[in-house]
């Protein structure tokens, strides 16, 4: 696809996103029922990222999401102050701003400062959001509703300006030198077949949103090249991961290729589909979506630290070169490939799969409970869907699935979710608490 006819795609999408606001008619809290604003622009963000050539290479869209909904939680949240908020706190808020306006303004204020090439289809997108905006919106029939919307727009600028401002110089947008492989068994080397230059190796350095640092749950070593586990771990993926397996299941096979895409997006639309099966209203999406991503965001981070400080190998490398390993029990097979081929382009310990699938399901089951039925859907298998009674499930899968695709060691997947598990449960009862909680 050209990139004119991706861009006019692109529009065309943000158009009929925005368009399902045109339902509402009886009041804003009626037309936050029945489209939901905050799950409207993470729509809109999911079709961004999704563009070829859209989402910057270097910028990994998880900080992306955090910052939109973190601006979106606290343009919320400063009409109705229920829960402490991320980080801006304005003064002499009118309580008859639109919340729906704000959240449509800081929204559409932040892609576009994130995403400028998108300028044009992200104000249509605000324009026919706010003229579809109700006449009354509160019981106030002396304020208009031209008033409600001006000041809620307000809102959302003003709370877009901070949160863009506080991450302007997070370290995301730092230049380093390339990435150099090391020299002895177990450091990583870039994989073939295309051996990509490592990526966001400025990554540990960026600035978290809400962890301490991006070491706090950082997991020890991965297993010694000549241990039990290593041997165990290596042959596992060796024979499952292999592209032409003959103990791979099909089953196996297709999860391998289900999650094979930005795992971020799946857990996003899972958590769609979470809050309006439970009929969240405004404020509650709100601040579990911000949840949601400022938790996934800092999981990167956090991978990202502990990928680049330990240097592990990936399968591909470790299969290729196992003659190299010490390892009397590990044998090489110069010619094996994964699943997938192509190999992520960074570190194999922790498996990011893992950490940000476990953190996932860790908002969700806090917010809901772990128990809910629901179908996936997969950006590399069209017209494929998964079904789970429960986000673990999921979770577990999307980490098992780096396994059976080649990419990842199991010990990968067991770190990987214990990071993103201590990280979210630090971040779900850390911040955005309800005033009362915290006083």
């Amino acid at each position: 696809m050209s990139r004119i006819s991706a861009m006019l795609a692109l529009i065309g999408a943000l158009l009929q996103v925005g368009q399902l606001a045109n339902a509402a008619t009886d009041g804003e809290q009626s037309a936050a029922q029945q489209v939901n604003a905050v799950i409207e622009w993470n729509r809109t963000l999911l079709t961004i990222v999704r563009t070829p050539g859209a989402q910057p290479a270097t910028i990994h869209s998880t900080r992306n999401f955090a910052i939109l909904h973190a601006a979106i939680f606290d343009a919320v949240n400063n009409i109705e102050p229920e829960f402490t908020p991320y980080l801006v706190r304005l003064r002499d808020v009118p309580r008859h701003a639109s919340q729906i306006a704000a959240v449509d303004q800081a929204a559409h204020d932040v892609l576009v400062a994130l995403y400028p090439a998108f300028q044009a289809s992200l104000d249509t997108q605000l324009q026919q959001d706010l003229a579809q905006l109700p006449d009354k919106d509160t019981d106030n029939d002396s304020d208009s509703d031209e008033d409600r919307k001006t000041d809620g727009k307000a809102v959302g600028q003003a709370v877009a300006a901070h949160l863009l401002a506080a991450r302007a110089n997070d370290g995301a947008n730092v230049t380093l030198p390339p990435y150099i492989p090391g020299t002895q068994p177990s450091d990583y080397q870039l994989t073939p077949p295309n051996f990509a230059p490592a990526d966001f190796i400025q990554w540990p350095e960026v600035t978290p949103f809400a962890l301490e640092r991006a070491n706090q749950f950082r997991p020890g070593p991965p297993p010694a090249l000549t241990s039990t586990t290593y041997t165990e771990v290596f042959n596992e993926v060796k024979d499952l991961g292999i592209i032409n397996s003959t103990t791979r299941t099909a089953d196996q096979t297709q999860i391998g290729m289900f999650w094979n895409g930005n795992i971020q997006d799946f857990w996003n639309e899972i958590a769609q589909t979470a809050a309006l099966a439970h009929h969240l209203n405004l404020e509650h999406s709100a601040r579990l979506f911000a949840l949601l991503n400022i938790s996934l965001a800092d999981t990167a981070i956090a991978f990202f630290d502990a990928k680049y400080t330990y240097n592990f190998w990936r399968p591909v490398s470790a299969i290729q070169l196992a003659d190299t390993d010490g390892n009397p029990l590990t044998d090489p097979n110069t010619a094996w490939s994964p699943l997938s081929v192509k190999t992520a382009p960074d570190p194999s310990y922790p498996g990011a799969h893992s950490a940000i699938s476990k953190a996932g399901a860790t908002v969700l089951s806090f917010y809901f409970g772990d128990r809910f039925s629901y179908d996936v859907t997969s950006e590399s298998l069209a017209g494929v869907t998964r079904h789970f009674t429960s986000f673990s499930a999921a979770a577990e899968e999307a980490g098992l699935s780096r396994i059976f695709a080649g990419q990842h060691f199991r010990t990968d997947h067991v770190a990987g979710k214990n990071l993103g598990r201590r990280a979210a449960e630090a971040i779900d009862h850390g911040i955005l608490r309800r005033d009362e909680d915290v006083k």
